[in-house]
């Protein structure tokens, strides 16, 4: 079957299938909607020198969800990065309501380093931002943040660098469905 994205049903439906293991942003925020801690499947690196991660949550204008409004308003948020330990607090804080994400969660909101925002305390890789840029694309708010602090456990580090091996991130596929990183194997890249 071949055709424009909407013949294989919604474009959402296609991409969030098609586009996996998407990695998810764990964004915690503090603003004029109180603090927040939702996940963001939309999310990924998209510049090195500065460091800028990107996240596109869906709303824009009067629609937009409380993180972007947040991190519109203080220029600042926190991705926390889901490991197979946190996949289930994060998945409660994907719920809508009122009520407080870190306590339906069960995890501990801290303060960021340099930015003003919580970071969930569990979290074994936390990224303090700065908005960098924002811009609304179709039905999305696009949130470019600048990499300011890093927060990693000692226990993922050899030699001071990041060991991929130890972190078990978790990734969305699409509907209920996620993925872990523990079985992982190496390819040598061709010179």
């Amino acid at each position: 079957m071949e055709g424009a994205p909407e013949a294989f049903g919604s474009p959402y439906r296609l991409l969030s299938a098609a586009v996996v293991p998407r990695p998810i942003a764990w964004v915690s925020s503090r603003g004029p909607r109180g603090e927040n801690l939702a996940p963001f499947s939309f999310f990924n690196v998209a510049a090195v020198d500065p460091p800028i991660l990107m996240i596109a949550p869906v709303g824009v204008g009067d629609d937009r969800k409380d993180t972007p409004e947040n991190a519109l308003a203080t220029e600042a948020f926190v991705v926390n990065v889901v490991t197979d330990d946190l996949a289930e607090a994060m998945n409660e804080t994907a719920a809508t309501g009122d009520e407080n994400e870190f306590e339906r969660a069960g995890v501990t909101a801290v303060e960021a380093t340099n930015v003003d925002a919580p970071r969930v305390a569990e979290a074994h890789v936390s990224l303090e931002c700065t908005l960098a840029e924002s811009m609304e694309m179709g039905g999305s708010t696009l949130l470019f943040g600048e990499v300011v602090h890093a927060h990693v456990d000692d226990d993922l580090l050899v030699d001071g660098k990041l060991d991929v091996t130890k972190l078990d991130a978790v990734g969305r596929l699409a509907g209920g469905y996620y993925a872990s990183t523990r079985d992982r194997y190496h390819l040598e890249r061709p010179p």
